[in-house]
């Protein structure tokens, strides 16, 4: 079996990070087969969803040590190997304009608190726990802790949990902002698939141009996304799948959408 498998299901694709001995932590060549399944599912129209998820009881340690070993200490050949690499994920990521799930299935420490945290939405199994953790081990975050932590649960709350390497449990993260959900184990992966079930039962050009619209306006003033979004608002207002929602909905139907 492959250390990251990349499936594709009745509209979802699942990223499986496969090395349960290890608790996931990633290699080189799994950052390369993760960006490349990310680019994969963003332009198969076969995917809707995309779920990134851990085999076993852990979802993410952060990066193999040994890879750090092997890079070596000087300085240029870390900073490219983070930057040619290991960003190559984020910004991935970054241009997948369909919704991305993390099924935080266990433990997500340092960059693979980070890998959860660029996702849209994570849901968590009630045995989660994330922490930071690089301080821990002489480092500071190099996969975008810096970025997505301070604008998921403000600037206080995420210096605090940068300087500490606190971990943060499954309730706690939905109350501080970095979750959405929370199931019990055993019933944690129906929950999660049910939920991406759900979102890839949306119009797809929809949800596309929602997530854009919400990214584009994180970092622009309120008349330039007032005027992006009449833009959105009167494309998709001629698509197939509109017209076929409002449709259905007057037809009191389930929808059939063809993503156009």
């Amino acid at each position: 079996m492959a250390d990251l498998e990349y499936t594709v299901q009745d509209g979802v694709g699942t990223i499986l990070l496969n090395r349960p001995d290890v608790k996931n932590a990633f290699t080189l060549q799994m950052i390369d087969d993760w960006a490349a399944a990310l680019h994969s599912a963003r332009t198969d129209p076969d995917v809707r969803v995309v779920v990134l998820t851990g085999a076993g009881d852990a979802f993410c340690s952060g990066v193999d040590l040994s890879v750090l070993r092997e890079v070596g200490d000087e300085p240029l050949a870390l900073k490219s190997m983070l930057t040619e690499r290991v960003h190559q994920v984020a910004l991935a990521v970054e241009a997948l304009h369909k919704p991305i799930i993390a099924a935080v299935n266990g433990v997500a420490v340092g960059a693979g608190m980070d890998m959860a945290l660029m996702c849209d939405i994570r849901i968590l199994s009630r045995s989660a726990r994330m922490s930071e953790g690089y301080i821990t081990v002489g480092l500071v975050p190099g996969d975008g802790g810096c970025y997505y932590l301070p604008r998921l649960v403000g600037m206080e709350k995420a210096l605090e949990l940068l300087w500490t390497g606190d971990f943060v449990d499954a309730d706690e993260a939905v109350r501080i902002g970095l979750a959405t959900q929370v199931h019990d184990d055993a019933d944690f992966v129906a929950a999660y698939r049910a939920f991406a079930d759900r979102l890839a039962g949306q119009p797809p050009l929809n949800v596309a141009m929602i997530k854009r619209a919400a990214l584009q306006s994180a970092g622009t003033d309120l008349r330039t996304s007032l005027d992006l979004i009449s833009s959105h608002f009167a494309v998709i207002h001629g698509t197939r799948d509109s017209k076929e929602a409002r449709a259905a909905f007057a037809e009191r139907r389930q929808p059939q959408y063809e993503g156009r």
